[in-house]
């Protein structure tokens, strides 16, 4: 955690690709609760995402490129699991019990971390991590052509974060960009918390965004 923490503060001082350039964003969307610094405006696409049990859910890439430096964060809303799986007609006898909808939402951190393994590469972290005490995990991997990929994977609120950044090969991680991932409820405000359990798991008192919700995204 420590080492990724620096990685965090080298990248503030010494930023690679379009960021040397231009001023990074702090970006946020109240629409998928989240905010991130980001080295240029987001392209937002709706897409669809099919479940590790099959179920297709609505999901929200937002991204950014210029040339080989590649940043995206995917917001996967699993906040309506419950009927998506009861609605379906594809159900196989793996998933056949009514409370996969939920092992679904909870499986879905380790089930996006298999699918970015599966597209190659060598791994060279693979890791629990967390942002603000919301569980998570941490990829870094070597591709082929040789640029890194940087990823993490967080759950909040039946939400899914995916963020990933990729850079060409000798580039400063881009760990301003991973690790400055906030959590923020519909008045923009920052999400914190003062426990791990899911089951006791208490918010710290409400932090005013000193930015303001000044756009919708």
């Amino acid at each position: 955690m420590r080492f990724l923490r620096l990685i965090a503060v080298v990248s503030m001082l010494y930023p690679s690709g379009p960021s040397v350039a231009q001023d990074w964003i702090h970006y946020f969307s109240t629409t998928d609760l989240f905010s991130i610094h980001t080295p240029g405006e987001f392209e937002v696409q709706d897409i669809t995402y099919p479940s590790e049990y099959g179920a297709i859910f609505p999901a929200r890439v937002y991204s950014y490129e210029d040339g080989a430096n590649r940043y995206a964060v995917t917001v996967v809303d699993y906040t309506d699991s419950q009927r998506i799986h009861t609605e379906r007609t594809d159900r196989t006898e793996a998933d056949y019990l009514s409370v996969y909808w939920e092992v679904d939402v909870r499986a879905s951190v380790a089930y996006a971390a298999w699918n970015i393994r599966q597209r190659g590469g060598e791994v060279t972290y693979d890791a629990y991590h967390y942002i603000d005490l919301v569980e998570g995990h941490q990829l870094q991997i070597t591709n082929s052509d040789l640029t890194r990929t940087y990823a993490g994977i967080y759950l909040h609120d039946s939400r899914l974060y995916i963020v990933e950044a990729t850079v060409p090969p000798g580039s400063v991680p881009p760990g301003f960009f991973q690790q400055s991932l906030q959590f923020i409820d519909e008045a923009g405000d920052r999400i914190r918390y003062r426990n791990y359990s899911d089951a006791v798991k208490v918010r710290n008192a409400r932090v005013r965004a000193p930015w303001g919700v000044s756009q919708e995204q």
